[in-house]
């Protein structure tokens, strides 16, 4: 997918939101369980619901590869049912990979051609040639840039004999690498403020930002901090859609958390 029918589709569903599938079969509704592949059901009835409401999907690949063979079984399902029912949807794998190239080479050769995806999460520390074989593929490379957790601040705030931060650094090398057509950058929503900051060495890059809802992030100020006018942003919710209920009516309320979401991000467009 390209950045501009990316955008297309934003607008034309007034929504920007991704929906995280992290799911984890120790928190699926009970009566799944007998079904031949309960997290692929649970998965197809959440994007079945949500689905007029979101623009993205995004796997997280721990929740699937801790369950052997099947969980990445049921991956590749719900991959391959995103792109057969609703192609107009955005897929990305959240592995945060990134390693020597020649191992890179083979993580993208999977996501890109195995599995399909069209975008990938990338760890940055290990430099250009562990990023570059993702870029080799017609497909998104999502760089680690600020993250949501409480641990960012060990060292990504680092600085440098310049004074130039470790999140900085990354997002001014990787522009030599790519540009915004292929490359996106995630950044946490408790790091909210620092958006404006952000902005300034990104402007017309798409940021992936998760942390909005149960991690306390305010997707209020994302926008106000982190939109262009191209709106710029993808955020992920996770957990408050797809387990916003655990019984037998688990689609119906995540669909209406999902609802809820893109009539409050609808509020923020200024395009």
């Amino acid at each position: 997918m390209t950045k501009q029918q990316l955008i297309n589709n934003i607008r034309q569903k007034r929504s920007f939101l991704c929906v995280g599938l992290d799911t984890d079969i120790k928190k699926i509704p009970p009566h799944l369980l007998n079904a031949e592949d309960p997290v692929f059901a649970f998965n197809k009835a959440i994007v079945d619901a949500t689905a007029p409401f979101c623009v993205a999907y995004k796997p997280n690949l721990a929740f699937y590869e801790s369950l052997g063979v099947k969980g990445m079984m049921a991956f590749e399902q719900t991959v391959a049912y995103i792109r057969d029912h609703y192609p107009d949807q955005f897929i990305i794998a959240d592995a945060k990979r990134g390693d020597i190239g020649n191992t890179s080479e083979l993580y993208a050769r999977s996501f890109f051609e195995h599995a399909k995806v069209d975008a990938v999460t990338v760890a940055p520390y290990m430099g250009e040639d562990s990023v570059k074989p993702f870029l080799a593929y017609n497909g998104w490379v999502i760089l680690l840039a600020l993250t949501s957790n409480m641990g960012s601040h060990d060292f990504q705030f680092s600085e440098d004999a310049q004074g130039v931060r470790l999140f900085e650094k990354v997002l001014l090398k990787s522009q030599e690498w790519a540009s915004d057509e292929r490359m996106m950058y995630v950044v946490g929503a408790t790091q909210a403020k620092m958006l404006l900051e952000i902005r300034k060495i990104v402007p017309h890059h798409f940021l992936l930002v998760p942390g909005v809802g149960a991690q306390g992030g305010s997707l209020e100020e994302v926008c106000q901090y982190g939109m262009n006018d191209q709106c710029g942003l993808l955020i992920n919710a996770s957990r408050t859609i797809i387990y916003a209920d655990n019984t037998k009516s688990f689609a119906e309320a995540a669909a209406a958390e999902a609802h809820q979401m893109q009539v409050e991000m609808e509020r923020y467009f200024q395009f």
